[in-house]
């Protein structure tokens, strides 16, 4: 079984995700620093318990994922749950790579092309700061109202997404940004879609959507944001021969 040292890890793959591009919420790369040689990463949408102990369980020397630590104005305590958690990757030697939003926008490996790609949506733009937010069509002819994407993305997903919006509405171009990127919708308005697809929705939100006649697709932020992980978690494996795992903790929002 081939290896990787750590630290040459963190700088693939911050080359490779060009994490210096992005002003983000929190830090991009090595959160939590464990043992020097990695033969085998389990990779997670979310850095939560379960998924920590599964990583254990699977004897994983690094784990991989979206959802990190240290996020932009939260308790700097260790203390409860952040003290459980890093407790145990501690006493296990395991390192935490995560990667926020340089994992949403990559154009081969992030949550938004690998939303595209299952739902089968044809890209052909970018919108919004660092790109994040992306625009296409759907390649698929029975797809002609908003209702029957609410339908194909409820069968895609596997949960169906609350549609705000008239059912009937003609599907014409489709803006989406993974996770909670409902504060993107005015600027996919200004972009010229029809319908917004991101993973949650807020109270202001609905009234955006029904007073500007462009349909709100809130497909579920766990449920938008299981590519990017699995796919950079496969590109790890291909490219430099370790081991790979991928861990589905479900969360259904």
């Amino acid at each position: 079984m081939k290896s990787v040292n750590r630290d040459e890890l963190g700088q693939f793959l911050a080359k490779e995700l060009q994490v210096s591009y992005f002003r983000d919420y929190c830090p991009n790369g090595l959160q939590v620093e464990g043992r020097d040689t990695i033969k085998h990463i389990v990779s997670g949408v979310t850095a939560n318990l379960a998924l920590l102990e599964k990583a254990v369980e699977l004897q994983a020397d690094a784990i991989l994922v979206h959802h990190g630590y240290f996020w932009r104005g939260e308790d700097m305590r260790v203390i409860g749950q952040k003290h459980r958690r890093l407790k145990l990757l501690l006493k296990h030697d395991i390192s935490l790579f995560a990667y926020h939003l340089p994992l949403d926008g990559h154009a081969e490996l992030g949550n938004n092309i690998g939303l595209a790609r299952c739902l089968g949506l044809l890209p052909d733009g970018r919108f919004g700061e660092n790109d994040l937010g992306w625009l296409g069509w759907a390649d698929n002819v029975q797809l002609n109202t908003m209702a029957d994407l609410a339908l194909h993305v409820e069968h895609k997903l596997g949960r169906k997404p609350l549609l705000i919006g008239d059912p009937a509405i003609p599907l014409g171009r489709i803006a989406w940004c993974t996770g909670a990127a409902q504060n993107m919708l005015d600027q996919a308005i200004a972009a010229g879609a029809s319908v917004y697809l991101s993973g949650e929705i807020s109270e202001p939100t609905v009234h955006l959507a029904r007073e500007s006649g462009v349909a709100y697709l809130a497909c579920g932020h766990h449920a938008t944001e299981r590519f990017g992980v699995q796919s950079l978690g496969n590109f790890i494996a291909a490219k430099l021969g370790i081991t790979h795992s991928f861990v589905d903790i479900d969360n259904p929002v």
